[in-house]
């Protein structure tokens, strides 16, 4: 990591079909080697299967699930005279956004479906519903801050 100067930030395009720049943020995590189309193909192959199955918006599913995947604090560790802490911060909102974002496609492409649009969605539905592997992800990273919560002292 440099020192020297902050990474840009990058401006992202809203995407096309519902207008909306956290999807845009999606299908760019969900894209491999450049392959944009094949992304955009999958999110929205998954929005619809969601809306057919929960017969709901599938935004509002999808930033459901999100909401659900958030992690409010994680452990950072940190180094104290030779020992090294597991110390509980809280999460900035834009990386909790980004954690939720690599925790859901993970999951999804970890699950058992013939199809990453099969996988995709129903990680997504399972998300909106509070379980599935994500959630479990969530749920661990907390317990793990709460357990370390005696070393919250050593923050900086």
């Amino acid at each position: 990591m440099s020192r020297r100067h902050a990474a840009q930030k990058r401006e992202v395009i809203p995407d096309p079909k519902f207008n909306d720049l956290v999807v845009t943020k999606f299908m760019n995590a969900v894209m491999e080697q450049g392959k944009k189309s094949v992304a955009e193909r999958i999110v929205y192959g998954a929005f619809e299967k969601m809306e057919a199955k929960a017969k709901s918006d599938p935004i509002q599913l999808f930033r459901q699930a999100l909401d659900n995947v958030m992690p409010a604090v994680e452990v950072r560790s940190r180094r104290v005279g030779g020992a090294t802490y597991q110390v509980p911060v809280e999460v900035r909102s834009e990386r909790r956004q980004a954690l939720a974002i690599r925790w859901i496609i993970a999951a999804a492409r970890a699950r058992n479906e013939k199809t990453m649009v099969e996988r995709l969605s129903g990680e997504l539905l399972d998300a909106a519903n509070n379980r599935g592997t994500a959630v479990k992800k969530r749920e661990d990273t907390h317990k793990m801050a709460e357990a370390n919560r005696a070393f919250s002292h050593y923050r900086w």
